[in-house]
């Protein structure tokens, strides 16, 4: 079957129901890959570096580089489709890891900071695998696809942070320090995702959108109509993404290094962190249905909400308290999660399918540069006053989703369908 055959409702829907099949496979080798930088990447810059204010500098790259990536994954994936696009991402993301694992062996530090940013490509495309979800999705189910593609990598993003100690270990047998073994991880675990996406996401969705039959309001299950399409609608969506991004890489980052001074092991910070990653994309079933039911607009809201109450906790959290921290980082992915999902809906709604791809590509530049900001400045505000400060300040910024889409949503009300 090729997308010249894709002719009928029910060949779209076979073919949505494949491409969901692939990549949920694809994203469950993925997630683990995208959780080694996120647990240790901070520790092993403040190792190699010596330096607190420059344990931010990890994630700064790897978000800079995912940054790149997003652009040319989704001008690669407007050419020639999905597959080659997510596969060549993939790809970096691996070559990323070694080299990771190669600088943190050596010494080199030249070496670990530009391969921390090819890293970064894994985590473009880990995100960018969420809008293949959705090429074929009717308009009325596109939260749950993005939901079921964000649902899928949780196996891997949960049991990523949770072998941080068992990679070390094996690490160390090798003759690698301990906090390069969850890199090598993410190198076969990106290698892997790269390979099932290349051999099986055919026939290409994206390509197939372009001529497959389109689901009219009373063939969705619903029979709602989609969400009406105005000029804020890119703009509330990417400003919903980059700034539950912003906040929630801020404060995801500095947490380990936060914990570590205070006398907690790798095994407590992977616990705390693996609940974190669960949250940003367990609850996806949940959030997809509130999305596609409730509408974008009013869980875009409820991320901001979200966001400002993990900062609250993290503040008021006991520096001995493993609990209160891992509370408050699950509020923490639980608003990220929200906002995605809402945002990629919104952008989703308003970009045609002749130049979806790059739309979206753009738009995941625009949310990796705001990790990437994230991540340098986490390292400097909580070197300068405290991780209580830090938290506060991300919950706060977190609030200015609202006024963003409540504009959004006045602009939608005042244009016709």
């Amino acid at each position: 079957m090729t997308s010249s055959t894709i002719s009928t409702l029910e060949a779209r829907q076979a073919l949505q129901r494949r491409t969901l099949a692939v990549v949920m496979a694809s994203q469950l080798f993925s997630g683990a890959g995208l959780a080694a930088g996120i647990t240790v990447g901070a520790l092993l810059a403040q190792d190699m570096l010596d330096a607190t204010s420059l344990a931010g500098l990890p994630s700064a790259l790897f978000t800079a580089g995912s940054a790149a990536t997003a652009l040319l994954v989704g001008r690669l994936s407007q050419r020639l489709g999905r597959r080659v696009g997510l596969a060549a991402g993939y790809a970096a993301g691996a070559l990323g890891g070694a080299g990771v694992v190669f600088a943190a062996t050596l010494d080199n530090v030249l070496l670990l900071l530009a391969s921390l940013l090819v890293y970064g490509a894994g985590t473009a495309t880990n995100l960018q695998a969420r809008y293949a979800g959705t090429d074929l999705a009717s308009p009325d189910r596109r939260g749950r696809a993005v939901s079921t593609v964000l649902v899928a990598t949780t196996v891997g993003a949960v049991a990523g942070p949770n072998l941080v100690a068992t990679t070390g270990t094996l690490a160390e047998h090798w003759g690698i320090p301990a906090l390069a073994g969850p890199f090598a991880l993410a190198t076969v675990a990106y290698s892997i995702a790269g390979v099932i996406l290349f051999l099986l996401l055919r026939p290409d969705p994206l390509l197939a959108s372009r001529t497959a039959p389109t689901p009219s309001p009373a063939a969705t299950s619903t029979g709602r109509q989609p969400d009406r399409r105005f000029p804020g609608t890119v703009t509330a969506g990417a400003v919903t993404m980059v700034l539950t991004q912003l906040v929630m890489v801020a404060v995801m980052t500095m947490t380990p290094v936060h914990m570590h001074a205070h006398g907690h092991d790798l095994h407590a910070t992977g616990l705390v962190i693996a609940v974190h990653i669960g949250a940003m994309y367990l609850p996806s079933p949940i959030t997809g249905i509130l999305v596609d039911h409730i509408g974008r607009i009013p869980v875009a809201v409820a991320a901001g909400v979200t966001l400002l109450a993990a900062g609250v906790v993290s503040a008021a959290a006991p520096v001995d308290s493993v609990a209160w921290l891992t509370v408050a980082l699950a509020l923490l992915g639980l608003g990220w999660n929200l906002g995605l999902v809402a945002g990629t809906a919104m952008i989703t709604d308003a970009a045609p399918a002749h130049t979806r791809a790059k739309t979206q590509g753009t738009v995941d530049v625009c949310v990796a540069l705001a990790g990437a900001g994230g991540g340098i400045t986490s390292g400097m505000v909580m070197a300068a006053t405290s991780y209580a400060t830090l938290s506060m300040i991300g919950g706060l910024l977190a609030l200015a989703v609202v006024p963003f889409v409540a504009f959004g949503a006045r602009r939608n009300a005042g244009t016709p369908a």
